[in-house]
């Protein structure tokens, strides 16, 4: 949960209740990690309800944007909207593991933990890594009672779900046009974690879906800067 950017959280909260959460076995949430994209939406569901919900809107980033697609098709009275955030559709381009330049990433190794995030949200430019090391000195504000690094177990964990849900079938985006949500569909320009061709997918087969591309590297960029116009479609469209 602490991995997002303060500006984007509090944004979403001055007009309304924003509730974030780790899913099963995620660093401080107890349990094992699902292995699959649709166990992990199970337990979304079940969280959601035990907090005595009955309609929420729902923002889904990477990962988490899978979750999202599934919560909305297995819960339709659950979900009211959806945003769809740096995400891709089932065997969508690049899916069925890490990206070549993902792996790269997360593989290399940095003198402070931290700087790992300059390479998955922001380009190597140097305006682009000076708006990064700002973001991550937010990243860092909040001192107390911070979740604790997740496990080895998790990484493995959700690659077999992505590969799951990576993998090429027939008919593959047939599946969205079960998401009869209003949805907001939102990536950067550059997105090399899950490519942003996937954006692209998306709003063609969910019937009622907007798309925002932004000239960024990755949306979680984007969403962070006060005055971007996506971050404004974010906060608006759920209102």
């Amino acid at each position: 949960m602490d991995h997002w950017d303060p500006l984007v959280t509090d944004g979403l909260a001055r007009n309304r209740e924003v509730i974030l959460f780790n899913n099963a076995g995620i660093s401080s949430t107890s349990g094992e990690v699902p292995t699959s994209i649709e166990e992990m939406a199970i337990n979304a569901a079940v969280f959601i309800k035990a907090l005595g919900l009955t309609e929420v809107d729902v923002l889904g980033f990477s990962l988490g944007g899978l979750v999202a697609q599934e919560l909305a098709i297995a819960e339709p009275l659950l979900v009211r909207r959806l945003i769809l955030v740096g995400t891709g559709p089932r065997s969508g381009e690049g899916m069925t593991t890490l990206t070549p330049e993902a792996q790269q990433i997360f593989g290399a190794s940095y003198a402070d933990p931290d700087n790992l995030w300059l390479g998955v949200f922001f380009t190597p430019s140097e305006k682009s890594q000076t708006a990064g090391r700002e973001y991550l000195k937010r990243f860092r504000l909040r001192s107390e009672g911070r979740d604790p690094d997740v496990s080895d177990k998790v990484a493995s964990a959700q690659i077999a779900a992505l590969g799951k849900w990576g993998a090429p079938r027939e008919n593959p985006f047939d599946y969205l046009k079960a998401i009869h949500q209003p949805t907001l569909v939102v990536n950067g320009g550059h997105d090399v974690i899950i490519y942003t061709v996937n954006s692209f997918i998306l709003p063609q087969h969910i019937p009622n879906a907007q798309l925002i591309i932004t000239p960024m590297r990755t949306t979680a960029r984007s969403i962070s800067i006060p005055s971007s116009s996506s971050r404004t479609h974010l906060i608006s469209s759920m209102h």
